[in-house]
């Protein structure tokens, strides 16, 4: 049985800042709802970052105003919070005005679990630290939750930690260290304990990427309001994603992509290390050095 989902992220709803234009979004979420509607998907997941951040009062209700056009999405929506969500407001606070939890969980959906690993997106700004911070617990629960797992799994979260480059990105090509978790490798490694096909979905970024990693393949989706690919104006993207045996992704809007895949359960062979801490290379080495 297959499992169709629609998914939205980064609506980034305020003011227009850098090459966000945030001015369009409930516009366009007036039209991700006739999207749902036409779609007819089994659930909407909302990867997060609804607002641009400015103050706790303009947040609370800029966040307010987003929730409002979420009621008119036809279909349950499972949302996640992104860092812009949390600069200001508490997750307890977003909780309460979009009326549902915001902890982990897993949606089993046809033969797929849908992990909504909703780890701290916060990002701390201070003389002690800079950035995001992963929390153990966030990491224990994900390992956890990989391991027991007996249906393949679809890992969703609204920082990605594919670790995959960000070269050409407007945001992040100069700051990389802003595009994951500090430790992403350690995630990765947490996911490679999947003895089940496992794809990931992520936000954040501000653009379509496919990546793939120890078998695992990584996807991270447009923002609804983003620009800079698209010459000022907004992308308008609105996803789709349909899990059965293969999985088939695909975003409409002004910066589209289609793909379409086999998700595996086959991990790859452990990378080398350093080659000159190598000992077979180094011994090598030593030998055509000594003749």
């Amino acid at each position: 049985m297959s499992v169709r989902l629609a998914v939205v992220t980064d609506i980034h709803h305020g003011a227009p800042s850098a090459a966000k234009r945030g001015d369009a979004a409930l516009a366009l979420m007036a039209e991700f709802a006739r999207f749902v509607a036409e779609a007819r998907p089994d659930a909407v997941l909302d990867l997060g970052d609804r607002i641009s951040d400015e103050d706790p009062e303009t947040d609370r209700r800029l966040m307010a105003e987003v929730a409002e056009v979420f009621r008119a999405v036809p279909a349950p929506v499972h949302h996640l919070c992104g860092n812009h969500d949390l600069d200001c407001l508490s997750r307890a606070e977003n909780e309460a005005i979009l009326g549902a939890e915001l902890g982990h969980a897993t949606l089993d959906m046809g033969g797929w679990r849908i992990v909504l690993w909703r780890a701290d997106a916060r990002i701390r700004r201070g003389p002690d630290h800079s950035g995001f911070v992963l929390a153990e617990t966030d990491l224990i629960w994900l390992a956890r939750t990989v391991q027991a797992a007996d249906r393949p799994l679809l890992v969703v979260s609204h920082v990605p930690v594919s670790g995959h480059s960000q070269a050409g990105n407007y945001y992040f090509q100069n700051n990389p260290a802003s595009a994951t978790y500090p430790g992403a490798e350690r995630v990765r490694a947490a996911l490679a304990l999947a003895r089940v096909p496992l794809v990931c979905l992520a936000g954040h970024v501000h653009w379509n990427t496919i990546t793939t990693v120890d078998g695992i393949t990584h996807l991270t989706q447009q923002s609804l309001t983003e620009s800079f690919t698209t010459q000022g104006e907004p992308a308008g993207a609105m996803g789709l994603i349909e899990l059965d045996g293969a999985v088939r992704w695909e975003v409409a809007g002004a910066d589209p992509i289609a793909f379409a895949f086999r998700p595996s359960a086959h991990r790859w062979t452990v990378p080398l290390p350093d080659f000159r801490s190598h000992p077979g290379l180094r011994a090598r080495r030593e030998g055509g050095a000594q003749r």
